[in-house]
């Protein structure tokens, strides 16, 4: 891989990072924080792939199986769930305990830092594959959308730690892993014509942009750092 193309590869990942970095106008992360979470969501890939191998001895997940209902669930479960699941525990068991993590906001934070960091990894590998085309495709596609999939789950996290709503951050989990699926499903199944994936994608990325942007307003709006 050239050296343009792998800065290709992992710019998507970090102008989103940068994004909501500068999107926690109240009260920053620590940079070396943020750059652990990074990381760890490199390290999800891990747990990414063992559970992929589990999933698949048992269930033998066909995201493009002929048969509908297979193929939804092999994408919301063998895709989705495992994806999103392997990001969660990260920041579930690490920063979420941080005192740093100290307001509704820094859920959303984390959460996408991690998610870049495991979109960054998986971006180079299909970059790599794929050259320049797959590039420019996936900067505007699949990595924004691991970064709606954070938001979202990040958002329900930052309420249960600060809210005291529990199980609220394993529905964050449900709905980023919900979202993630049938945004695969819609794009992988082969029983779906083109025109109907083109609107099922532009739905997904609407849907998952009103969702995010809403998400990230409430908890700046909300943050106990506003005043001052």
């Amino acid at each position: 891989m050239s050296l343009s193309l792998f800065a290709l590869a992992i710019a998507p990942g970090i102008a989103i990072s940068m994004y909501i970095y500068f999107k926690d106008k109240h009260e920053k992360e620590p940079l070396k924080l943020l750059v652990i979470s990074f990381v760890l969501g490199v390290l999800s890939v891990i747990p990414t792939t063992v559970l992929s191998l589990i999933g698949n001895y048992f269930f033998d997940f066909n995201p493009r199986s002929s048969s509908f209902y297979f193929s939804l669930v092999s994408c919301v479960v063998g895709i989705g769930l495992i994806e999103e699941y392997s990001k969660f525990i990260f920041v579930r068991y690490y920063t979420y305990k941080k005192e740093d993590f100290n307001e509704p906001f820094d859920g959303i934070v984390y959460c996408v830092m991690v998610s870049m960091g495991f979109a960054t990894i998986e971006n180079i590998l299909y970059v790599y594959e794929g050259g320049q085309a797959v590039a420019w495709t996936r900067m505007f596609t699949a990595v924004p959308m691991h970064a709606i999939f954070a938001i979202i789950m990040g958002y329900y996290m930052g309420i249960q730690k600060f809210y005291n709503k529990k199980n609220y951050a394993l529905i964050g989990l449900f709905y980023a892993s919900i979202l993630h699926g049938v945004y695969d499903f819609v794009i992988m199944n082969p029983g779906i014509s083109a025109e109907i994936q083109w609107l099922g994608f532009l739905a997904c990325i609407i849907f998952g942009v009103r969702v995010a942007r809403k998400s990230i307003k409430l908890h700046q709006d909300n943050s106990p750092f506003k005043a001052s």
